[in-house]
């Protein structure tokens, strides 16, 4: 008898622990608008200069909505805003931003807003999707495909009472297809900058309050 009771207190303690581990565990990500916490946000673009580096620049100024549900991805909708005034690279030579902003390049005073809006999301495995959609920039509008990864989440911790969801992306695009081809390598040359521009972002957005139960 003794020992049919201490087989039975041994079955029941991981029974037990599931159930309250099941009773602790952490609320799921929520579904619903998030907005971006600039904070937290880069936006980074990389040329190749003259075959030499890659010349690392970034955007300062990045406003960013997201419409999200971790269990339907494929659903979701980004959109983003980037002032090209905001154009910033590290030791950059007096004047040198001024001039990326200026005419022969991004034309900011003329052209005051870049902004991608997505058009569809793709899962591609566990966390990572593709985002197709539009970026218009210096006054042109073109499809631009983002790969991304989504990094996880919360609902919410007294220390910040709202949803969290962070996320990578890169995507690469021509800036001769938006009208952008000051300083391109002639052809069989690395004699200038290249036209391929790799985008890199990683972003967290604030969501939703947190709901005690």
């Amino acid at each position: 008898m003794r020992l049919a009771v201490l087989t039975a207190l041994v079955l029941a303690v991981p029974n037990v622990s599931v159930r309250a581990a099941d009773a602790n565990a952490p609320a799921p990500v929520p579904a619903g608008a998030y907005t971006v916490d600039k904070a937290h946000t880069s936006l980074i673009f990389r040329v190749n200069h003259m075959g030499f580096s890659h010349y690392t620049g970034r955007f300062t100024q990045v406003d960013a909505r997201l419409q999200f549900d971790p269990a339907h991805i494929a659903a979701s909708q980004v959109s983003v805003d980037i002032d090209p005034h905001s154009i910033s690279a590290d030791n950059a030579p007096s004047g040198f931003m001024q001039t990326l902003a200026g005419e022969a390049w991004l034309d900011a005073d003329r052209f005051p807003q870049m902004s991608f809006r997505s058009k569809s999301v793709e899962v591609t495995g566990p966390n990572t999707f593709r985002i197709r959609g539009e970026l218009t920039l210096h006054g042109v509008t073109r499809p631009l495909t983002l790969d991304a990864r989504y990094n996880g989440g919360y609902a919410g911790h007294p220390m910040d009472p709202h949803a969290r969801v962070g996320f990578s992306a890169t995507g690469a695009l021509k800036r001769s297809d938006f009208g952008i081809s000051f300083g391109i390598p002639a052809p069989g040359t690395t004699m200038g900058v290249s036209d391929q521009v790799d985008v890199v972002l990683e972003s967290e957005f604030s969501g939703p309050p947190l709901t005690q139960h």
